[in-house]
């Protein structure tokens, strides 16, 4: 379950606030922390993502809501957790970060398109990257040389990759509109990027 707005010049806190109440996952404790991390900031475009997640044999869900303000990029995470040694009862957690539009290196968007040869569709997945340093990710692997015969070392090749964040959706599981979204809101958050 997912939902998404862009409008310029007109702020989408409510209507923020009613999608995270239509997931029916802990409203109250997602949007006092999401409505903390934008902290009074217009909402320009917000995209939230209800999933469920597998630990062990238990089902769990977890939920993901981006929000663009006029300078930040917002992201929280609720998940929920058995009780454990210091928390004896089940619990949630929600953690934001609140990114400066200026930070953000990258916004990488990816559509996959079934049979292509059919003519224009929508995409059935989407996934969304955004990158603005916080963690950087390095491939290594073995370098070679086209010689087949060639015993030497030639030491390690690798990519060093920025991923901060990302989210997949796909029109099978999420539904079209859900992968509609999350390219909107990719689009807006790229737009908005370019000008910082």
């Amino acid at each position: 379950m997912r939902s998404t707005r862009t409008t310029e010049g007109h702020d989408r806190a409510v209507e923020l606030r009613d999608a995270i109440d239509r997931t029916g996952y802990y409203p109250e404790v997602v949007a006092e922390g999401v409505e903390s991390a934008v902290a009074g900031e217009e909402v320009v475009s917000f995209f939230v993502h209800h999933e469920p997640t597998f630990d062990r044999d238990e089902v769990r869900r977890h939920l993901s809501v981006a929000v663009l303000t006029p300078s930040r990029l917002i992201l929280a995470h609720t998940d929920e957790h058995e009780g454990d040694d210091l928390l004896p009862e089940p619990y949630t957690s929600t953690s934001t970060e609140a990114i400066r539009l200026s930070s953000v290196r990258s916004v990488v968007v990816t559509r996959m398109v079934a049979n292509p040869t059919a003519g224009p569709r929508p995409p059935a997945e989407a996934v969304m990257t955004i990158g603005w340093g916080g963690v950087s990710r390095v491939d290594l692997e073995p370098a070679g040389c086209n010689d087949p015969q060639c015993d030497a070392d030639h030491g390690y090749t690798g990519v060093l990759a920025s991923d901060d964040f990302s989210l997949r959706v796909s029109a099978a599981a999420d539904g079209t509109d859900a992968v509609a979204g999350l390219l909107t809101f990719a689009e807006s958050l790229s737009a908005r990027t370019h000008t910082h």
